[in-house]
């Protein structure tokens, strides 16, 4: 081969792997593929009669918009697209929640209102730290409420009314510091309202009427200054009066 030969064959070579680069580069972002396989085995756990998820075996999450599949706009640091919502409201979806969930670690909402799921809400809910609504009320969930929820530091809602919730109030809650809603009525929760949500300065309501409650009203509950609805009745509650604190209240609207 001659000099002028090699050069060219050199320039060729050179110009694939520019081409090959540039591809590369341009390549859409996908869905981090561990979300993906989440995505996948929540689906797995659940029973849908109505096919609303039939398109989750098509394609990319985020790309091609599986059904309640909300993603970020544009990628992060890592490059990949990343699951921030969830909504899977009013589905007729029955089955189980996936521990799978856990894995969704860019999380803000989880959405599972108004179905038929049943079983237990899985404590690796607890691992997405960034969720903020955690939405599950109008089911048929049983069990206790996971300890590991408490490390919801960025939860501003947590709705678990209507199902069939057991067991006490973990005190591991009182580090959901940024939580406003506390909506847990209409379970069949036990034991004594934890003194610790008393540190939960942002919290406006409080529902936990129609459950089996027990114990006295904790006085502690005055410090709540934001609070807006106290909502308690149809419990087992023990003592004769309300606390004199809750006097204090100023801002609350219904006791």
């Amino acid at each position: 081969m001659c000099r002028a030969q090699e050069w060219a064959y050199a320039a060729l070579l050179l110009l694939c792997f520019s081409s090959s680069v540039l591809l590369v580069g341009a390549a859409k972002p996908v869905t981090r593929p561990s979300e993906v396989d989440a995505l996948l085995e929540i689906k797995r756990s659940l029973l849908d009669p109505n096919g609303n998820l039939s398109n989750w075996n098509r394609g990319d999450p985020c790309i091609s918009k599986w059904t309640g599949v909300l993603c970020y706009s544009s990628t992060l640091d890592d490059n990949y697209l990343h699951v921030v919502e969830l909504r899977l409201l009013n589905m007729s979806l029955s089955g189980n929640l996936s521990p799978a969930l856990g894995r969704l670690s860019y999380l803000q909402v989880l959405d599972f209102m108004w179905n038929e799921i049943t079983g237990g809400i899985p404590g690796e809910i607890g691992n997405i730290t960034s969720l903020k609504l955690l939405l599950l009320n109008g089911n048929q969930l049983s069990g206790s409420l996971p300890e590991n929820l408490g490390n919801l530091v960025h939860l501003d809602r947590i709705q678990i009314d209507q199902n069939h919730i057991s067991g006490p109030i973990p005190k591991t809650f009182a580090n959901l510091k940024a939580i406003r809603h506390f909506h847990m009525n209409n379970n069949s929760i036990s034991g004594e309202i934890p003194s610790e949500l008393s540190e939960l300065p942002s919290l406006i309501h409080i529902l936990l009427d129609n459950n089996n409650i027990s114990g006295k009203l904790p006085p502690e509950l005055f410090q709540l200054q934001n609070l807006e609805i106290l909502q308690l009745d149809n419990n087992n509650f023990s003592g004769s009066t309300i606390p004199d604190s809750y006097g204090n209240m100023i801002t609350l609207l219904k006791l």
